[in-house]
């Protein structure tokens, strides 16, 4: 009796934090949808689109939180029961996603090209254009922030608006903090944000920490569940 009430004690509060998760999620979503100027713009991605991705995974987050700490607060069978079934279906997909990420390499660095692509070509149309400045802001605050200089490196910015009126590239490309030209941009450039960001996720191993920590919190949750359903089923 004792264990039974400290898993569901355990339970109530892991589910009731996914539950808020999932809620402060969901309000994230409902705002970027709303705020078509959201900093998102700098990856030239409809805002609404990622809004409506980030409203689906609240909702989800949400209902999964409230099946388990409702289900856990009212010993309700059929609701432990779809908690259990829908994180094995996650988990399941997650250790499917990982495999295929170790597996299928080739597809990950198509993956990454096409992301590539799609960058620099919305840096050639938009970068100092008149009707893209939040574009162009966005793009200048995440270059000096990291000290880099377009998505792969200066070249990305042959042909674009700010090139072509000023023959001149970002201040955030020249070290010396300054407007340059191509030539000095050669030889004084600095390197681009995607160099950076793989540096940066390298160096950074609480990805890993926290993957695991996912994967850790899900096979908790499915044992607690799973024997929160079965003591609930003896003591009907």
């Amino acid at each position: 009796m004792c264990c039974s009430r400290y898993l569901k004690t355990i339970m109530f509060i892991s589910t009731g934090t996914i539950f808020a998760v999932g809620a402060a999620i969901l309000g994230v979503g409902i705002w970027v949808t709303v705020d078509a100027d959201s900093l998102l713009d700098f990856l030239d991605a409809p805002p609404e689109l990622v809004g409506y991705l980030l409203i689906g995974l609240g909702l989800v987050l949400t209902f999964i939180g409230f099946l388990g700490c409702c289900g856990a607060v009212r010993e309700s069978r059929y609701m432990l029961l779809t908690f259990f079934i829908i994180i094995l279906l996650i988990f399941i997909a997650e250790v499917a996603g990982g495999i295929w990420l170790l597996v299928s390499r080739a597809g990950v660095k198509k993956l990454l090209e096409d992301i590539n692509e799609k960058v620099v070509v919305s840096l050639k149309e938009h970068y100092g254009g008149p009707d893209d400045e939040a574009f162009t802001t966005s793009w200048n605050t995440t270059m000096d922030t990291l000290e880099c200089c377009g998505y792969n490196n200066y070249t990305d910015f042959y042909g674009s608006p700010h090139v072509n009126m000023t023959d001149l590239y970002p201040i955030e490309c020249c070290k010396e903090g300054t407007y340059c030209d191509v030539v000095r941009a050669a030889v004084d450039a600095n390197s681009g944000c995607l160099p950076k960001l793989e540096t940066l996720i390298k160096d950074n191993a609480l990805m890993g920490a926290v993957a695991l920590g996912v994967c850790g919190f899900e096979i908790a949750a499915l044992v607690m569940s799973m024997v929160l359903y079965t003591k609930v089923g003896q003591s009907d």
